[in-house]
């Protein structure tokens, strides 16, 4: 560790030669010369208790101080949603994590250094575009294949456990904790880390391998705790494909443990494509079933062993695919396949320790998933839509999120990171106040139109094959009525960043655990208040009050952590927004009656409404944005017009486009904050009580 790591100074960003940056009483950045060079070799002396006695303390922490008390590292950013059944069908593919930075002069140290890192986040952005893509379609395949009915659910139930299995024993632990050490082995042992990551490796394939032969064994017990009861032929049909299904246990763990030994050793785009083959997979696998299923209705009783075997094979070919085609890539990066025995230097007392939180996290998460998939597949028993609708409206839900606000994340989680560790708690809240003023631009937008469109949108996305018009429709109408929910989610997951990025780890946790408290008595309600054709309504308001609250338990912890959160400056922002938004929506809705009248509500004449009215209250929203004089808006269009006139990048000063703020279009190189701070020996007592 360099003496420029410990001052929390960053050896690969550059400044301006004119510039110089005061970081603490010794000074910061040379001012002649870029990346992180100082002036002066005997600032790599100094005493760090110095440096750290004349850092802030924010003002909210401030009075009440008493003793510094060491708290979990912090886990890199995941997406600590409450999902649905179908949000995640593929193995995660885990934030990029550099090797800790060399001295300066090193590779990391040039100019431009951070160039690989920019060029590797590009790659796993368009792979991540074409996996949600795809993903899509893979839904949209299977619905027309098996309707949303007793099959669809029991399929759906089967297909989420062995991901639930996964989530609970491995992934949480494997993001946070099985990267650094991977990360530190590599640094610390002589042969680069080979022999501790297949030591690894084979610990965790023979324990996964032992769970999924115990998962098999107990699929009824798993497939009656989340809700396929009642039905004799649904619960036989279930334990089935839950058999065939939960053998993805041993391939999920497979590919993410090879996934963590690539990301660790700089390899990002396979890890990024491989869900894509997993998604072409399925569907195919969804074709196929089309085409050889009768024309009649299919029911637990009508389905046929073919079809059954076709269903459960085809959809654990995709995850074992989307595991094996990594192998390869190992022994490209320097880690061969060999089974290595022995459990001394695993580091197993630390990961437990370390990956705690993490894994309270995931399991009161989980709670939350068990509980709605229950309440939906007692709907489904009553001939109403279950589980697998939810699964769909849950998938549309959470896409503009996906979209919009990871990348918004992305771009923002380093500018916050690099504040905390120079204790800028200002900068922190600066950030903060930019990601909801631009998730608030980016979403509520999206509210109006899927609050307005939400039928539409799933008629012409699901209404095909077994699934009937009116079935999509209902689909449809429960995700207007929780589009409400979309900038709440994404506030608390904007939240829950800036305590990571003040490596915390345990508020995060809590707060997850605020937002089951209020998720779980609220669905347990909803069978004995509405009506079964309503749950799945009830099921989505629900899931967007659950971020509703999580966003003010979240902002009441800020407060305390950091103080004033420049709440007028953006509220005022926030309304203007809002109020284009519900004038932009309302707008549709007048409009929307009278297209529907005209063109009907059939699938050619919902896709017709979709792009009638979808034009409309873009181009509203748009004029309402310029009239409201939101600043990102005039300077993105100002960005535009100039770039369109000269034909080359906008260098006026007051024409900064909204890409131009993040640090990647700074030209800065972006490092996740578990690493930064993994690098930066910073006692616990520095950060923010």
């Amino acid at each position: 560790m360099s003496p420029d790591q410990r001052h929390g100074r960053r050896v690969d960003e550059q400044l301006p030669p004119q510039q110089v940056r005061d970081d603490g009483p010794h000074g910061g950045w040379a001012a002649d010369g870029p990346a992180g060079r100082f002036t002066d070799r005997v600032v790599r002396r100094v005493d760090r208790r110095a440096d750290r006695a004349a850092w802030p303390t924010p003002p909210a922490a401030a009075a009440g101080r008493r003793s510094a008390r060491p708290l979990p590292p912090v886990p890199p950013p995941r997406h600590r949603l409450v999902p649905g059944p179908d949000d995640t069908r593929s193995i995660t593919v885990l934030p990029a994590v550099p090797r800790p930075a060399p001295e300066v002069g090193g590779r990391e140290g040039r100019p431009g250094g951070g160039g690989g890192i920019l060029r590797a986040a590009g790659a796993m952005a368009v792979a991540t575009l074409v996996c949600r893509i795809t993903g899509l379609l893979r839904t949209v395949v299977l619905t027309a294949a098996l309707g949303v009915g007793l099959v669809a659910d029991a399929y759906n139930t089967s297909n989420t456990l062995p991901n639930i299995v996964y989530e609970l024993l491995l992934n949480g632990v494997l993001s946070s904790v099985v990267i650094p050490l991977l990360v530190r082995s590599q640094v610390k042992e002589p042969d680069g880390g080979v022999a501790y990551a297949q030591r690894l490796c084979t610990l965790g394939i023979v324990g996964l391998t032992g769970v999924t032969v115990l998962a098999v064994a107990g699929a009824p017990l798993l497939t009656a705790l989340y809700g396929i009861r009642g039905d004799s032929g649904q619960v036989a049909l279930a334990n089935w494909l839950a058999r065939l299904l939960l053998v993805e246990i041993a391939f999920y763990g497979i590919g993410g443990l090879a996934t963590a030994i690539l990301n660790s050793r700089d390899v990002y785009g396979p890890p990024a494509w491989a869900p894509v083959l997993n998604n072409v997979a399925v569907i195919a696998t969804g074709g196929l079933f089309v085409a050889l299923s009768h024309r009649g209705p299919l029911t637990p009783d009508t389905i046929t062993p073919t079809e059954v075997w076709l269903l459960g094979a085809g959809t654990t070919l995709g995850i074992v695919v989307q595991s094996l085609v990594l192998l390869p890539l190992l022994r490209r990066v320097g880690v061969p396949l060999r089974l290595r025995w022995g459990l001394r230097g695993v580091g197993l007392r630390e990961v437990g320790r370390l990956g705690l939180w993490v894994t309270v996290d995931v399991a009161a998460t989980q709670v939350g998933v068990m509980v709605a998939i229950n309440v939906a597949n007692r709907a489904g028993h009553q001939d109403a839509l279950g589980s697998y609708a939810y699964g769909i409206a849950s998938l549309l839900f959470h896409m503009p999120y996906g979209i919009i606000g990871v990348a918004l994340l992305t771009a923002l989680l380093p500018r916050m990171s690099r504040a905390a560790l120079r204790q800028d708690w200002d900068g922190v809240v600066q950030g903060f106040a930019l990601g909801t003023r631009l998730s608030a631009l980016g979403l509520l937008p999206i509210t109006a139109a899927l609050i307005v469109l939400g039928p539409s949108l799933a008629v012409v996305g699901f209404a095909h094959g077994k699934t009937s018009i009116d079935a999509a429709a209902g689909i449809g109408q429960a995700l207007a009525l929780g589009a409400f929910g979309l900038l709440p989610m994404a506030m608390t997951l904007l939240q829950l960043r800036v305590f990571y990025a003040m490596r915390d780890a345990r508020t995060p946790t809590l707060v997850q655990i605020g937002m089951v408290a209020v998720r779980v008595p609220m669905l347990f309600a909803l069978s004995a208040v509405l009506a079964p054709e309503h749950v799945l309504a009830g099921i989505m308001i629900v899931t967007s009050s659950t971020y509703v609250a999580g966003w003010t338990i979240g902002d009441v912890l800020l407060r305390r952590r950091l103080g004033p959160m420049r709440t007028r400056e953006t509220f005022v922002m926030l309304l203007r927004i809002a109020v284009v938004s519900a004038v932009a929506g309302i707008t549709g809705e007048l409009v929307i009656r009278p297209v529907h009248d005209v063109v009907g509500p059939s699938r050619t004449g919902s896709l017709v409404t979709l792009l009638i009215v979808a034009v409309i209250i873009g181009g509203a929203t748009l004029a309402g944005l310029m009239i409201a004089r939101v600043p990102e808006i005039r300077n993105a269009l100002a960005a535009i017009r100039v770039r369109l006139r000269r034909g080359g990048p906008d260098t006026t000063p007051g024409a900064q486009s909204l890409g131009d703020q993040s640090p990647v279009a700074a030209g800065r190189s972006v490092v996740p904050v578990s690493t930064s701070l993994t690098r930066i020996g910073k006692s616990p007592g520095d950060r923010p009580k």
